[in-house]
């Protein structure tokens, strides 16, 4: 007979919270949607977190961690090499844009959480911030004329990508971002 084991109580409510999150929004959902579906109950959600903004913020780093992770694979999978490299990152881009949950949470978070001093936005805009560098840097190693307008138009591509995916689907032009994209860096590469 085999038993499951539960995840301990912590990570149950970080699983289910980013899940919700991404399904229904930071604003959307309230924390004993998220004790429910993390079966476990508020006092126990409390206890680890102190708030729910406490529990978004922890959700986010998640978030941030998976990001670098994926920053790191793209070198690793390239090592020393710019250009592939940054054509890696616009493969990897468009596979995001072009699935059911095409939603970004440092993204969707800087969109719901509009107060200026909420500590989360403020980690969310200094992680854009860092990344939009990093991929600055990478366009620039990879010969980039003007890095920082190639960054500009792949954050707008990106993003254009993932809002014409949730609205049109799989028949909309967020299929052809990498070939659009694609294009762009040939231009810039030139």
């Amino acid at each position: 007979m085999t038993v499951a084991v539960k995840c301990p109580p912590r990570e149950r409510i970080i699983d289910a919270a980013r899940d919700l999150f991404r399904k229904h929004g930071i604003k959307g959902i309230g924390v004993d949607a998220i004790a429910e579906a993390a079966e476990s109950n508020k006092m126990t959600l409390y206890r680890h977190f102190g708030s729910k903004d406490d529990l978004v913020f922890v959700c986010l780093k998640e978030a941030a961690a998976e990001a670098d992770a994926f920053w790191e694979g793209i070198k690793a999978a390239n090592p020393g090499d710019a250009k592939a490299q940054l054509r890696d990152w616009v493969r990897c881009a468009g596979e995001f844009v072009t699935v059911e949950h095409c939603n970004c949470e440092l993204l969707d978070a800087a969109a719901q959480l509009v107060e200026i001093d909420h500590p989360a936005r403020q980690f969310v805009e200094e992680l854009r911030n860092l990344y939009r560098l990093r991929l600055i840097e990478l366009c620039e190693a990879a010969g980039a004329a003007d890095a920082e307008l190639l960054v500009d138009a792949l954050t707008l591509l990106v993003e254009g990508a993932r809002t014409n995916w949730r609205s049109a689907g799989p028949g909309g032009a967020a299929t052809r971002f990498v070939k659009v994209a694609e294009m762009i860096l040939d231009d810039f590469l030139a």
